[in-house]
């Protein structure tokens, strides 16, 4: 297995104030971040997921323990040696007035040129192989403020690529984008961690991405511990649903995300006969009643393919109908219905 190239050794972070106490916020962390790893770091609001960045990063000194950058402290490190191996793209926007997204990326040189500032065939190669990398060559010569939110991002994340690190930290990269540009950037650095052989951890609030896509999750809980593992290892022992579920809420193993708790009616089940996607997504507007899919004889849903759907209830309150909308409404009526309680008169309905 190749060696880390980051390191957390026996890591407490958080705060150091003047006449104040010290404010622990994570103590006793065990990280190791490999090349080739895509690692998501998640965690409720205020449970230390940027005091670990800053700290892993050299933003902040650990209050105890060591950072370790490709088996050296991080702390005894200049600047310019840590811009070397370690590059770091932040969710705020960078103000660059008109440079233009080649120009922007080429600031990734700065810790490899001379005091003179002169940049040298590598360096040029480096922004070329940058660019492509991180898919924005055909917007080099653009300047970065007319560019989409995912388009300067992408452009950020071959700035840091420019670098040629060891290891890639992103705080939130997708915050502020929609969902198919999120898509995009989540192709991208799992692609990248494969064709640059860096280790790329970020941190994110969308779960999801974190169980399906990361080769390795770190799980910030509330009691300031940190739990590293494979994201199926976490959701399988639990961790997962330890941290995020609670009142109201619930770990959905399908979905792998939390959901909101499911509130089904006591009885109310049916059997859905459908195929493919169409059962799949009856299933969930059954659900989203307040029913149970199930193997019920006495509640049948039939629901035929089609863009919308048609669907048949058979049992004691016969119905059809077109769409999904009006399937919920139909099976929401019929829990206020005595038929329909789990002990109620079946022929009271009819």
């Amino acid at each position: 297995m190749n060696a880390p190239a980051l390191r957390a050794v026996a890591l407490s972070a958080g705060y150091r104030r003047r006449r104040r106490p010290t404010t622990t916020v994570l103590r006793d962390v065990h990280l190791a971040a490999r090349p080739g790893e895509l690692i998501a770091l998640i965690g409720p609001n205020g449970a230390g997921k940027s005091t670990l960045l800053r700290t892993l990063v050299g933003a902040q000194p650990p209050l105890a323990g060591h950072v370790l950058l490709d088996g050296h402290d991080l702390a005894s490190l200049s600047p310019r040696q840590r811009a070397r191996r370690l590059a770091v793209t932040l969710t705020e926007p960078v103000d660059v007035g008109q440079m233009s997204a080649e120009e922007v990326v080429a600031l990734g040189r700065l810790p490899y040129r001379s005091w003179l500032g002169r940049a040298a065939d590598r360096d040029r190669a480096a922004v070329d192989r940058a660019l492509v990398d991180a898919g924005v060559e055909d917007l080099r010569n653009r300047p970065l403020t007319d560019l989409s939110d995912g388009e300067r991002q992408r452009v950020m994340v071959a700035r840091a690529l420019a670098q040629e690190p060891a290891v890639l930290v992103l705080d939130e990269p997708t915050a502020f984008l929609d969902v198919a540009r999120r898509i995009e950037l989540a192709a991208m650095l799992t692609r990248l961690t494969a064709t640059t052989g860096a280790a790329i951890i970020l941190s994110t609030h969308d779960l999801g991405f974190a169980l399906r896509r990361a080769d390795q999750v770190w799980l910030v809980g509330d009691d300031a511990t940190v739990t590293a593992g494979a994201p199926e290892d976490l959701a399988h022992g639990h961790a997962v649903a330890r941290v995020f579920a609670g009142e109201n809420m619930s770990f959905d193993d399908a979905a792998a995300t939390v959901v909101v708790a499911d509130h089904t009616v006591p009885g109310a089940t049916v059997r859905v006969d459908a195929d493919g996607r169409t059962r799949q997504w009856a299933e969930h507007a059954v659900r989203r009643a307040g029913w149970s899919p199930g193997s019920s004889a006495e509640h049948v849903l039939r629901v035929e393919d089609g863009t919308p759907c048609r669907w048949r209830a058979e049992g004691p309150v016969r119905a059809d109908g077109v769409g999904f909308g009006s399937l919920v409404t139909h099976l929401r009526d019929q829990t206020a219905t005595a038929a329909l309680q789990p002990h109620g008169n079946a022929g009271a309905a009819q």
